[in-house]
């Protein structure tokens, strides 16, 4: 019985980490504001990895230096903001 209850309150435990680390962590918005059409394919992918399709989409990601990069390489085709 006490192994069970351990158990249970590790799991709570990362539960209750994982919300906090989400929560502290900054977003950013990215818009996609130019077409991708006449760019080179690792824009389009990088565009695509991003979740932009279309012109005006909007996407929500957390602002991390992977997503940072990425929206660096595509900055001409997106606007973003905190």
């Amino acid at each position: 019985m006490p192994q069970q209850l351990q158990l249970i309150e590790v799991l709570l435990l990362k539960e209750y980490l994982k919300v906090n680390y989400y929560t502290i962590m900054a977003t950013i918005k990215i818009k996609q504001v130019r077409s991708k059409i006449k760019c080179p394919k690792s824009q389009k992918l990088t565009l695509a990895a991003l979740g932009l399709r279309k012109i005006n989409a909007i996407v929500e990601h957390e602002d991390t230096p992977a997503i940072l990069g990425m929206v660096a390489k595509v900055k001409h085709l997106v606007q973003v903001e905190k």
